[in-house]
């Protein structure tokens, strides 16, 4: 039996996407065998434009679906997601968006990383690292981002909203997850800062992203401010020693 590895991809109106990712993802999976035993678990933030039922309905093996009741954001779905693997005994959990943006084709790379670190980062900033058709002030907010966070919370990466990871169950056991607070890209941020913190091992491996070909974006000036709170909060207590 290969290693027991949850693929959990977070959707909200993906209906352009959904149908051809899982698809390939499918296909990957059947070449990453048998190292790897891959599940997949689609977790819907209560889309209205039918991605969950699409998703069903292409009957692949091995594929589980949340559906969330009212829309909850990315770091509750995540957490959702967690949860459903870790009560199932899965040792690994990729975290991956499942609107094209991330190339499944890439997934093996961060597998094999993840075989002496607890968390393995997907990252565009990075030699080897990769960004196709984003529009220039997406850059500029990822990059300037990173580079704010990264100074603030004395994070050695280059990379910390990636949304392309692979996270061990033992870094996931370890966490108050009940705790974690961001529900936007801050979330990967918060992941990250955690791990650091509690010592465990973080990889960095090179990435090439895609802008969506279909659907709309999800980022908002909300999520811009929550991730921007939150590293500017942390920041603060860790400046002035506060519990």
């Amino acid at each position: 039996m290969g290693i027991r590895t949850l693929v959990i991809i977070p959707t909200f109106n993906e209906k352009e996407n959904i149908a051809s990712f899982l698809l390939e993802l499918d296909e990957i999976r059947g070449g990453i065998f048998p190292d790897y035993e891959i599940d997949i678990l689609n977790v819907d933030d209560s889309s209205p434009d039918g991605t969950a039922e699409i998703a069903s309905q292409l009957g692949l093996p091995n594929f589980y679906q949340i559906k969330d009741r009212e829309k909850v954001g990315l770091g509750p779905a995540y957490l959702s997601g967690f949860s459903w693997g870790l009560l199932r005994d899965y040792d690994f959990f990729v975290e991956v968006d499942g609107d094209g943006s991330h190339l499944v084709k890439q997934l093996s790379f961060l597998l094999e990383a993840s075989k002496d670190a607890d968390l393995v980062i997907g990252t565009r900033w990075m030699p080897g690292g990769e960004i196709e058709n984003w529009p220039k002030y997406r850059r500029v907010i990822s990059r300037v981002g990173t580079i704010y966070a990264a100074k603030v919370l004395k994070l050695p990466f280059r990379d910390l909203t990636s949304g392309y990871r692979v996270l061990s169950r033992d870094l996931l056991t370890s966490l108050d997850l009940r705790s974690i607070s961001t529900k936007g890209y801050g979330f990967q941020i918060e992941i990250a800062l955690l791990a650091f913190a509690n010592g465990f091992s973080i990889k960095e491996v090179p990435i090439t992203f895609i802008e969506r070909g279909a659907g709309k974006s999800k980022m908002s000036i909300g999520i811009v401010f929550e991730a921007f709170s939150f590293v500017t909060s942390r920041a603060f207590k860790r400046i002035f020693d506060l519990r």
